[in-house]
């Protein structure tokens, strides 16, 4: 897809994702299936660190999504995320997708870290 990581640090993310023709839907917008994924990929940035491996993985329980302003082909989007709170294996990350100064998305994650799996 494209994605570029700018920053990544336990607790912080930033990623950008130009939008490509094919990413577009029928009306001529960025599809949001394509701006969910940029969306997500900051969530995992954020809430995994990102050089420390102490056998546990952080994975999404929920995640609330909300489209507030359309994208184009050729848009540059940027994705910061937060750590809002942690409590134990919990917490919870705001995510701000941007054109330019306009937000585009907002999306908000749940998160749980448990074991990483065993590899087969």
């Amino acid at each position: 897809m494209g994605i570029e990581v700018v920053a990544a640090e336990h607790g912080h993310a930033v990623v950008q994702m130009t939008v490509r023709e094919e990413m577009v839907n029928g009306f001529g917008i960025s599809h949001g299936g394509m701006v969910f994924t940029l969306a997500d990929t900051c969530f995992a940035l954020t809430c995994n660190h990102p050089t420390d491996d102490d056998g546990t993985v952080t994975v999404a329980t929920g995640v609330d999504i909300n489209f507030l302003a359309p994208t184009r082909a050729g848009d540059v989007l940027e994705a910061e995320g937060h750590l809002l709170q942690q409590n134990g294996r919990s917490g919870i990350c705001d995510i701000t997708v941007r054109h330019e100064q306009t937000v585009v998305v907002l999306f908000r994650g749940r998160y749980r870290t448990i074991p990483a799996p065993k590899e087969a």
